[in-house]
């Protein structure tokens, strides 16, 4: 299938699924590359005629769903991002729990893929500059709608590329290194759990001090569908708390969200 016949089906395609053609101009082949191994499993010849098989089975439209799931990650992704929530926010937010007489702070990341993303707020609170306040932990929900991926999030265990940004320290400390792979110490897993979720539809029944969402819904999804989200996000945020996004996506207007570090996509809601 040629570049162009893919971008003019996706422009047709994901409309209907209410995600936006611009969040996957430069990932669309990711997803050309599934679409076309998909239409060789259904033995079609072309994209017209896979077009003319999603009318007539709506089905379809769930498996192109899951074709268009991107989870790119690794460890330490926008280290600007972490070190601020490490050395601001996390304390921050720690006294805030102290206040509340609660032993730990609650974070969820959504769209966590492979994990990088949680683990990496983990080894920033445990072995970032600002030392963690005494007797308040860190738990962490991570969630993504891709099992496969979770089953890796699960293993802990990594290549080297996806380790090579972290300060070496970090990685010295938190890894051992298993048959060429990079395996998460006991220690630094313990505190974040993994669940398969599918953020457009299903919500966990508890807040949180700190919410990200990056580089998920606010690149992919469609307006509307972004600004429902962020509502039903926000609803399981406590007041005080973070809400962050990717440095270069922008959150729906009348978010009522003040800027942190706006220009890393950290967000407060006021209390």
């Amino acid at each position: 299938m040629r570049d162009e016949e893919c971008v003019t089906f996706l422009q047709w395609a994901l409309p209907r699924l209410h995600l936006r053609w611009p969040g996957f101009r430069r990932v669309r082949r990711q997803v050309c590359r599934r679409v076309d191994a998909r239409m060789r499993a259904l033995h079609l010849t072309d994209i017209d005629a896979y077009r003319a098989h999603l009318e007539r089975r709506p089905d379809e439209w769930a498996i192109l769903d899951g074709l268009c799931r991107i989870t790119i990650s690794v460890f330490y992704r926008d280290k600007a991002v972490f070190d601020f929530l490490a050395d601001a926010v996390l304390p921050a937010l720690s006294q805030q729990a102290r206040e509340r007489h609660e032993p730990s702070m609650r974070a969820w990341s959504i769209g966590c893929a492979s994990g990088e993303e949680p683990y990496t707020l983990l080894l920033a609170w445990r072995l970032g500059r600002s030392v963690p306040m005494p007797g308040i932990g860190l738990d962490i929900l991570a969630t993504d709608v891709d099992a496969t991926v979770l089953q890796r999030a699960a293993t802990a265990c990594y290549p080297s590329s996806s380790i090579k940004l972290l300060p070496p320290a970090w990685s010295a400390a938190a890894f051992d290194r298993i048959d060429g792979r990079y395996c998460l110490r006991e220690p630094y897993r313990t505190g974040v759990r993994f669940e398969r979720q599918d953020v457009r539809t299903a919500l966990p029944d508890r807040r949180f001090d700190l919410i990200l969402c990056r580089n998920l819904a606010f690149t992919y999804f469609d307006a509307a569908l972004q600004r429902e989200t962020l509502g039903r996000l926000l609803a399981r945020l406590r007041p005080g708390g973070a809400f962050v996004i990717g440095r270069r996506e922008a959150l729906p207007e009348g978010s009522h969200l003040a800027a942190w570090r706006g220009d890393l996509g950290v967000y407060r809601l006021p209390p």
